[in-house]
């Protein structure tokens, strides 16, 4: 069984992937972990080396195998990952398991203003242009996002509510 989670930065996909997989007894990969494992650099820093179209045939590169070489897995994605190049395409065709953890434009944010030093794309952003700057993202990504499987709405549950509802549904 594969289980590929979508969303939002700050929605929780690691979080929730984590616990999903060991409830499930199978492998957890975080993409960008494993990008960054086999290019033995940071995502910021590949960004900055090598740019992002380099990150982005990589991404998909590490995707492809991740999906091909494990038949049990919890993949999380970056928030990206599903908007470009054939990274959706190959995912729907891997499994008819992806869930989109859905959030909302207050929930993200009260989120991410926890995790914004640890977060490069928002760390410049004043805290009161946050909102419109997730709110432009989710516009340009739910078309993406929204062809998961399922949607599953993620404000005011826990983690764990999260990953038996996904449990419930596989």
């Amino acid at each position: 069984m594969k289980i590929v989670l979508l969303g939002y930065m700050g929605s929780g996909k690691s979080t929730v992937g984590k616990i999903l997989a060991e409830k499930l007894n199978v492998l957890f990969l975080d993409l960008d972990d494993v990008i960054e494992e086999g290019e033995q650099m940071k995502i910021p820093e590949i960004f900055k080396n090598r740019g992002e179209l380099y990150f982005r045939k990589k991404e998909f590169q590490y995707l492809d195998e991740v999906l091909d070489q494990n038949d049990k897995i919890v993949l999380s994605t970056g928030g990206g990952t599903p908007c470009y190049g054939k990274n959706l395409g190959t995912i729907l065709k891997a499994t008819e398991h992806v869930f989109y953890l859905k959030v909302s434009i207050p929930g993200l944010t009260a989120r991410l203003l926890q995790e914004k030093a640890v977060r490069p794309l928002i760390q410049k952003i004043p805290n009161a242009e946050l909102p419109e700057f997730i709110g432009k993202h989710l516009f340009e990504r739910n078309a993406y996002y929204n062809q998961a499987n399922h949607t599953l709405t993620c404000d005011y549950k826990t983690p764990e509510e999260i990953a038996e509802e996904i449990i419930r549904l596989v």
